[in-house]
This record gives C-alpha cells, structure tokens and sequence, in this order.
C-alpha cells in the first residue's frame, strides 16, 4: 500500500460568485420603495499552505479533486450573499507548484508559505447597487463570476542540510539512524529505503537535518531503479554525503567504481556541480573493509575529498563525522545573503493602456480581449434585455464601439468578446451612450429590437432629406 507520495496532478477549482438579485421594495403605503437587491458572495479560494506535520502527498494522491464553496446570492431587502469559505490545503516544505508545461508557478519553503492555486470568482452586484441617476430601478443584476479552475502538478522537494547518496545497501540508512533519532526501515537486501527519510542531528551548537536518499544504481538519472523519482530531494541540500561501502560481496564494485558511478548520475541529473561533497567509508567495523579503506583513502584525499572512515554498527567515527558536517553548514549558512523584505513593487498602467485590444482575424470576425470587457460579458445575462443594454453602454463607455470602428468595424459584422473555448459572439450594432432615457419597462432596452435591414435604412434616411429638401423649398424667403 503507497504511503510516501512526492508528486501528485491536482484539479483545483475555486467557488463561483454568487449572483446578484433584482429586487424592488414593496411596503404598504409606499408604492415606490426602489430597488433593493442584495449583492451575491465572492467564491472561495484554493489555497495551498505549508505545513511542517505534513511529510507527503498522499492525501492528495487519493482525492486529486478539490474545490472550494460558491458565494451565496444576493436577496431582497439589500441582503447581500455570504462569501464562499476558502479551501486551505496543507502541503510539506519544499512543495514546488508547476503547471501542465512544467513551468514552475510557485517554490513553498517554510511554515506558513502560502500560494492561491485558484481565485474565487467576484459576487454580482444587486440592482440596488446598479441604480443611477439614469437608471433609478434597474430590472437586472449582474451574474456570478466563476471561479477559475485548472490543474496543477504537486512536486516534493526535501528540505534537508544533508543529502546520503550511495549504491544500495551502502549504509545509508544505518548511518542516519545512528545520527539522528530516525528509524527508518533496515535489512540485509538491495532498495530497502524506498523513501526519503530525515532526521534531526545536533553537533554543538550546530542543528542541522540530514536525508537518506533511496539507493542509485547506475541509469538512475534516465529512469532505472528509483534514482529518477527520488533524485530531486537532493536538489536542496548543501552537502552530498557519498556513502561507499567498504565490504561489498559483489565482485564487480568497488568503492572508487561506486563513486564514480554516482557523480555521473548526478552529473546526467544536473544541477548538483556547485554542492560540496564528503566521503564516507562505511562498514569498517569488517577487518576486510577496514583493510579496503586504508587503502583507496589517499586516491579519494587526492580527489580534494574529505575522508571519514565510519561503522555504523560499531558506532566508530560517528562524532568527527557530526561535528565535520556541522561545520561545513556552518559556513554554507553564513555565506547565503541576508534575505531581505520583499519589496513592494507598484507598476502603474500605462496613459495609452486601454485595458483591452481590438483584432481582426482571417474568418472576418473581430475579437476583443481584455480583463474588463470579458469579466463584463461573463457577469451579464443575456436573457434579460436590459442587462444586454447596461453591457453595451459599458462597452461604449470604455472605448471598445471607438476602436470597432477605427478596426473597420461596420453594422452587421461579427464580433467575438473573450478566448477562442469560450467567448461571446454577436453581430455588432454601434449604439448611442444613453441611459435610462433610452430604455422601455423594467427589463427591457429598445436598442435591442431587430434592427432594419441596411437598405431599408438607406432608404428612410434618403426619403427623409428629400422630405427636408421639399420643406425648405416651399417656405424659403427668396
């Protein structure tokens, strides 16, 4: 049964907003009482947190759905809708968040890091909040936005000081038992460690965590074994740890073999060049290993490698080892730059920034793209004739009828507001900035009615300055 989980794909879907209510206030003796629609909720959140007693994946593993709770609706009386409740889901320490590409979003490294996975979509504003000086009841609100939605992938990177590398069975995981208070799983046959596993290990004043990592063989870095899946938790680390193993029955290696097998792998895995690196040769408590490790600690030394011949059954060597990796933390931790605040950065929008762009694409049909007129479009239902009316004098407010036009843009052509899957297509009829003036019955909107054939237009127009022509004729003074 899977207990260790290190990289899940997460369906995250934020709550919806809820919608706004049209609403009129009725009392007795008071016939007029205006509108009084409530506003509708804002959606929930998705938001992935740290949490240090959090150690894996798994709860994700199981139930890759999640989804945090709409935004109530508006009602009557100027009663506006509860919020969603925020969806917090805890993740380890050093969870990076990538998209479907493999583009990383976020890297969470410490208690409390938190990253919004998923916005929750803004609340419909009532009618009570729509009306105007224009528009004293309005007979619409504004929908709901929806929540956005998508998949991200989860990936564990440990968090460690230390990083054990090493063949199988090289001792890894006695030695970090012997370090620390871990008690990870220990027997005599090759990928016992199927897992990463930390420990805690004081040296002085010096506390550091140190992880055994699942054993390498060779192709690790190309997919064999469990070098792939697990190479990545030594990405953070600030020392690697080559544990060799002094009295291997396999006629075939050697510890010299052993290491330079390992650095290739790292090397293929790339990104480890920099990390300093120590030598360990395990297993001394053998007459047969001890005899071994004399004998290759001077080629290792004239590598630059610093040598610690250790028994973790023995518990030989244990303490210079300790206080020789405390050191080296030491000094790695002194030499990182002091983080500073993070820096507030304002960028204001541009003077020439409309908010939005105007294009002409191959099939004839102009599509228009910005944050405002898609959330506009997204937030107005379209069955109401009215609501159509307070979009379009929206739309004609922040410039868009101006740049149709100036697009070459004429009555009758295709227009498209918001992305190719999902975008609102219509045929555009330019129309007046107007206001309440313009409109018939609550829910309704003249502009809206079917339009006259361009040739009939034509004509009436025509007709109408023959009629002037004549008019003026019959009663010039001269």
């Amino acid at each position: 049964m899977t207990t260790f989980v290190d990289r899940v794909e997460l369906h995250v879907a934020a709550g919806n907003g809820g919608h706004g209510c049209a609403s009129v206030h009725r009392e007795k003796f008071k016939p007029l009482g205006g509108p009084d629609g409530g506003t509708g909720g804002r959606g929930g959140d998705v938001v992935l947190v740290v949490d240090q007693s959090v150690t894996t994946l798994l709860e994700y593993h199981h139930s890759p759905h999640r989804k945090a709770t709409n935004g109530k609706p508006g009602e009557g009386g100027n009663r506006s809708g509860k919020d969603g409740q925020d969806l917090v889901l805890p993740v380890p320490d050093g969870t990076v968040i990538l998209d479907k590409k493999g583009n990383v979003l976020a890297d969470l490294v410490g208690q409390g890091t938190t990253y919004v996975a998923a916005d929750g979509g803004r609340g419909g504003l009532g009618n009570a909040a729509l009306a105007s000086a224009r528009r004293k009841a309005p007979g619409f609100a504004l929908l709901g936005e929806p929540g956005r939605s998508g998949d991200i992938v989860l990936e564990l990177k440990t968090v460690a000081d230390v990083a054990l590398v090493g063949y199988p069975s090289a001792g890894k995981s006695s030695l970090i038992s012997v370090l620390s208070a871990a008690k990870p799983k220990i027997a005599d046959y090759p990928f016992t460690t199927l897992v990463p596993n930390l420990g805690v290990v004081t040296a002085g004043s010096t506390v550091y965590t140190i992880a055994d990592v699942p054993g390498l063989i060779p192709g690790a870095s190309q997919g064999r074994g469990l070098g792939l899946e697990f190479l990545r938790h030594v990405e953070r680390c600030s020392v690697l740890v080559h544990i060799l193993d002094t009295a291997t029955l396999e006629s075939d290696r050697d510890p010299i073999s052993d290491l330079d097998m390992i650095e290739e792998e790292l090397k293929q895995y790339g990104g480890l060049e920099d990390r300093p690196r120590i030598a360990v040769l395990n297993k001394i408590d053998i007459p047969d290993g001890l005899d071994l490790a004399e004998m290759i600690r001077p080629e290792l030394e004239a590598r630059g490698l610093s040598v610690y011949e250790v028994s973790a059954v023995a518990r030989t060597g244990l303490k210079e080892l300790s206080f020789a990796l405390a050191e080296i933390i030491a000094a790695q931790r002194a030499a990182k730059p002091v983080e500073e605040a993070t820096r507030v950065v304002i960028r204001p929008k541009a003077v020439d920034d409309s908010g939005f762009t105007v294009t002409l694409e191959e099939d004839g049909l102009y599509r228009v793209r910005g944050e405002k007129p898609e959330r506009w479009v997204r937030q107005t239902d379209f069955n109401n004739d009215e609501a159509v009316g307070y979009l379009a004098d929206r739309l004609s407010r922040l410039g868009v009828e101006g740049e149709l036009m100036k697009a070459g843009a004429r009555a009758g052509d295709g227009v498209a507001i918001g992305p190719e899957d999902d975008a609102v297509v219509f045929d555009w009829e330019p129309t007046v900035l107007a206001g309440a003036e313009m409109l018939g019955r609550r829910g309704e909107d003249h502009r809206l009615e079917t339009p006259r054939p361009a040739a009939i237009r034509r004509k009436d127009r025509d007709a109408e300055r023959d009629d002037a022509d004549k008019e003026y004729d019959e009663f010039k003074p001269f």
